[in-house]
């Protein structure tokens, strides 16, 4: 065997070594199993705790859920539509169980950037029951827009149209990321719900950010494998289906 025929095969099993320890390295840090995190009382600013779920969920036993978490769990919020076609499969479901059990719940809708903005209000609306929901709603994005200016024009189209139809003016969910980049100079009229899984929470002290969503990694009986759980800085009394909080712009 020559000399460059050796250097070659030797680079092709170093090659093929290194690939083998980062597939495995990969392997052990994706299937090591995620620590769960339980509900535990907000502390200040924050004073309420509540999920958020969609079909991810699956089957939810809401009265396993509300007996195992007692007094903590003050809302819900659930998935109700995405883009112009989507509809959640377990949004039916889950109103209506929070309405029997008169937990403080809101619909969300999942904002596709690339499609028409007023279509995907109409679509919320239309899967929209007020009866239900005794929250404002919420416009959760999470996608870039063809840019931040076309996107948050999109999205200035939703909340006015939802807002014009239901009189409450939406809240927007997004990253802790998205807000900071995109949004905080541009939308500063706006309420937010942000997700950042940090336990400091000193760079959410804004008065228009009204939620946390503070784990994705949650462990609450009824509910198989994890669920988002949030803190809120307003005060939501439980098992009151009547209430209804404002969100509008002061």
């Amino acid at each position: 065997m020559s000399k460059r025929r050796r250097t070659i095969q030797r680079s092709w099993l170093i090659a093929i070594s290194l690939l083998i320890i980062l597939f495995s390295t990969a392997v052990y840090f994706t299937s090591r199993p995620k620590k769960s995190v339980e509900l535990v009382p907000p502390s200040a600013p924050f004073v309420s705790i509540g999920l958020d779920v969609s079909h991810h969920q699956g089957k939810i036993d809401w009265d396993q859920v509300i007996e195992s978490t007692d007094s903590l769990l003050s809302f819900v919020y659930f998935k109700s539509t995405e883009g112009t076609r989507f509809i959640d499969p377990s949004a039916q479901s889950n109103k209506q169980e929070l309405y029997r059990l008169k937990i403080p719940n809101g619909a969300y809708h999942f904002f596709s950037p690339h499609q028409d903005a007023i279509a995907q209000a109409e679509h919320f609306l239309n899967n929209y029951n007020s009866t239900f929901s005794s929250l404002p709603p919420v416009l959760d994005v999470e996608t870039e827009g063809a840019s931040d200016q076309n996107l948050i024009t999109k999205m200035k189209l939703w909340l006015d149209h939802v807002e014009d139809e239901l009189g409450v003016r939406p809240i927007i969910y997004t990253s802790h990321h998205y807000y900071k980049t995109k949004f905080k100079e541009a939308l500063k009229d706006e309420k937010f719900w942000i997700a950042h899984y940090t336990s400091n929470s000193n760079h959410l002290n804004k008065d228009n950010i009204i939620h946390w969503q503070y784990t994705e990694l949650g462990k609450v009986d009824g509910i198989n494998g994890f669920v988002d759980l949030n803190y809120s800085k307003v005060l939501i009394p439980i098992r009151a289906n009547d209430l209804t909080i404002s969100s509008a712009r002061d």
